[in-house]
């Protein structure tokens, strides 16, 4: 009766939270000023067909940043908590076709993930999501074979080259065209609107964090299933 009646509490608590956004929401027929500065902007300034990456490298490029040391942490902080080995046991051995197929698999994941990460600029998408596929396909390999290990030692060198390099593209804007100008791809020439190779920098930064990504959630899968 009193876990219903706290169930019945919540909810009124959620409905009573929300109920103001939902009675003042109002469709706007036209962009704002700002909304509409982005989307000029992205296409005349940074030449980036999806207005959504330029907004999310570029224009708030601090917030991307947090984001990449937010998980960088959370990864620090399953390797500490999990530092000590314990016993593992021996499983079965999987079946010649699943791992195989796994195997076939994993080569098609990857490659869809680096050009989700690559036409992050052209197209829905991105750095965050073509890694957390990249992730994916190596759940795929230890979900078929529970006693595969992988090598920290490369996973280590490509979160740390992502990361650093990330930053480092971030610093060049601001030591080259301004203070204000921190992950500005105008550092790189802006190439053609609507081509692979356009949009400055932007699809460098998105291969960075696609494989920082990538790396570091591979990192938490491997220490949670295997210590």
């Amino acid at each position: 009766m009193i876990k219903r009646m706290f169930i019945w509490l919540a909810l009124l608590g959620l409905i009573l939270m929300f109920l103001p956004f939902l009675r003042d929401f109002d469709f706007h027929k036209e962009l704002g000023d700002l909304s509409s500065q982005y989307i000029q902007g992205s296409i005349d300034d940074i030449k980036t067909q999806n207005v959504v990456t330029s907004v999310v490298v570029t224009y708030r490029g601090l917030d991307t940043l947090g984001e990449v040391t937010v998980l960088f942490l959370a990864t620090a902080g399953v390797g500490f908590l999990l530092r000590k080995k314990n016993k593992i046991l021996k499983s079965r051995v999987s079946s010649e076709l699943l791992q195989t197929g796994s195997q076939f698999l994993f080569v098609l994941i990857i490659l869809t993930g680096i050009y989700i990460f690559t036409h992050g600029h052209l197209t829905p998408g991105g750095g965050f999501q073509g890694g957390v596929l990249i992730t994916t396909a190596f759940l795929l390999l230890i979900l078929a074979d529970v006693n595969l290990k992988f090598n920290h030692s490369i996973l280590l060198v490509v979160e740390s080259f992502s990361g650093a390099f990330y930053v480092l593209i971030g610093l060049l804007g601001i030591l080259l065209i301004g203070i204000n100008s921190f992950l500005d791809p105008t550092i790189m020439p802006l190439g053609s609107f609507g081509k692979l190779i356009s949009a400055g920098a932007i699809p460098v930064i998105y291969s960075l964090v696609g494989l920082k990504v990538g790396s570091e959630l591979t990192t938490i899968l491997d220490k949670m299933g295997g210590e």
